[in-house]
């Protein structure tokens, strides 16, 4: 039998197999086959790993941009501080830090809006529709009535959730957001007794301190803390905060450095901690960063540990009060030195400190050993001592003016402490810029306090502060030296030969106007909130 034949043997035994077999199974096909399932199931397969890839990819690999701060709005604007030039988008300068232990830098420090001009009834900060309509609602209003910053629900022309109309700078007391309106301003400072030059002067001190800042933030160089809280105040007195347009980077520069020590000190604001003034420094720092931190606050403005400086700084000065009620140099709490001069900054710090809504233990008591500490300083005739009843200044009780100011600013214009005050400020003050009777220090008070009795004893004070103030400012916007060259009569004339310090101080005289609500027995009514 040849291969041929074998073959064809093999193949009929096969076919009879098969036969003997049957017909073959019929396979039926599912519906997930018919749609073609498992193809489909290695291309969900296939593009899960894809994409599993591709988010490693951008969350591991691709690095996040680096968010630098601006400072002026993206859009243009109106009102007094951008009316004169464009508003251009501008990278913040890099600040450098003082401690190399934490940081401080504005975080998304961009402005949202521009201040328009006078005219807004809600003032010159109140369109604030570009934040996004209502979308930042239970942020910087508030919610419930009269909280808001305007009308709407969210979707409207407010923030927030309130269905008031909402006022302005609905988290800052009145007393302050007052300042913040062009229209309120010159109003006040026409009702007042003041004149357009003012207001024009204040401007141009604040652009001389802005124009003489120092790199690192600060400003002058003795008591740089003291000077760069007095400048913070003075840009405060008009509203101006780190979103303002002309001032706002200088503004935000001064906070972070002040902050930045404050980090670095555990809460203590000075230049020199060996140094018995230190209490000065300390208390002014703690009042221009409780303000800076109330308008950060309420305009959205992130400057980290602000809150926690201003919390520590606040409550060391509660801590450290001296036994007898005041306060004393380098914060000694048993003996040492007590003066009302160093009370004074402590006092306006606490008040600053109400404002921000942070928590302080043990202020009400600390304040009721306050008062009697400075009872213990008025004089019968009605004049405060420097530290006792009978430390005047030559023939004149200089510090005056501070005790009458720390009562009124808690609610005790009215009392009889005050009134006798306020009569020896009207009896027995002067101020003769280029003569010996030019203590601007003394005046700072004394205008404030003034201004918070109203009526008759401001329209006499008004007459004798207002065209000293005006008619000395120098050109470039400071202030020269009082006294003419020769000595003052004051508790501290060094000070005064500061070019930082007295352009602060004349400053701050000026926007009196306006800087806070009078407490008013006369022709005024409001108070210091």
């Amino acid at each position: 039998m040849n291969h041929q034949e074998e073959y064809e043997q093999e193949q009929d035994q096969n076919l009879e197999e098969l036969e003997a077999m049957g017909p073959a199974p019929i396979t039926k096909l599912t519906l997930w086959d018919k749609m073609g399932g498992r193809a489909l199931t290695v291309a969900v397969v296939v593009h899960l790993l894809i994409l599993a890839l591709g988010a490693f990819w951008i969350f591991q690999i691709i690095k996040q941009p680096e968010i630098i701060p601006d400072f002026l709005p993206p859009g243009g604007g109106g009102g007094e501080r951008s009316a004169d030039h464009a508003v251009k988008e501008k990278k913040m300068k890099t600040i450098v830090p003082i401690s190399k232990a934490k940081r401080v830098v504005a975080e998304g420090a961009r402005s949202t809006y521009t201040i328009p001009d006078q005219g807004d009834k809600f003032g010159e900060m109140s369109p604030l529709t570009s934040l996004g309509g209502g979308g930042m609602s239970g942020g910087l209003g508030g919610s419930g009535s009269g909280h808001g910053f305007g009308k709407g629900s969210g979707n409207g022309n407010g923030m927030g959730n309130g269905k008031g109309s909402g006022r302005l700078f609905g988290l800052i007391p009145l007393a302050m957001s007052k300042r913040c309106s062009k229209g309120d301003r010159l109003q006040r400072i026409a009702d007042n007794g003041g004149v357009p030059a003012c207001e024009d002067a204040v401007l141009k001190g604040l652009r001389w301190l802005k124009a003489n800042q120092n790199a690192d933030g600060s400003w002058s160089g003795q008591s740089s803390v003291a000077m760069t809280g007095l400048a913070l105040l003075a840009y405060f007195g008009h509203c101006e905060t780190p979103a303002s347009d002309e001032f706002g980077e200088s503004c935000l520069k001064g906070i972070v450095y002040l902050v930045e020590i404050g980090m670095k000190n555990d809460g203590k604001i000075a230049d020199n901690y060996t140094a018995n003034h230190w209490s000065y420094e300390h208390g002014i720092a703690t009042y221009a960063l409780a303000e800076a931190y109330t308008f950060c606050k309420e305009i959205g403005q992130v400057v980290p540990y602000l809150d926690e400086v201003v919390q520590k700084a606040g409550q060391f000065i509660i801590d450290h009060q001296h036994q007898n009620g005041g306060w004393a140099y380098a914060y000694a709490v048993t003996g040492g030195h007590t003066d009302m001069s160093v009370v004074g900054w402590q006092i306006q710090a606490m008040k600053a400190c109400l404002h921000t809504g942070l928590k302080f233990q043990g202020r009400a008591t600390c304040l009721t050993r306050a008062w009697k500490y400075l009872a213990s300083c008025q004089n019968v005739n009605g004049g405060y001592g420097y530290s006792g009843p009978n430390s005047g200044v030559a023939d004149y009780f200089t510090l005056t003016g501070v005790g009458a100011l720390c009562l009124q600013m808690w609610d005790k214009g009215n009392g009889m402490e005050v009134n006798h005050a306020i009569k020896y400020i009207e009896d027995h003050t002067k101020f003769d810029y280029n003569g010996v009777c030019s203590d601007l220090y003394g005046h700072y008070y004394e205008s404030q306090a003034m201004m918070q009795r109203g009526g008759d004893a401001w329209k006499f004070y008004n007459g004798i502060f207002r065209d000293q103030v005006l008619n000395n400012q120098e050109a470039d916007g400071s202030w020269k030296a009082p006294g003419g060259g020769g000595k003052i009569r004051a508790a501290a004339p060094s000070y005064q030969g500061d070019k930082v310090y007295r352009t602060c101080l004349c400053t701050l005289m000026l926007e009196v106007y306006y800087r806070f609500l009078s407490t008013g027995v006369g022709s005024h009514s409001g108070g210091i909130q």
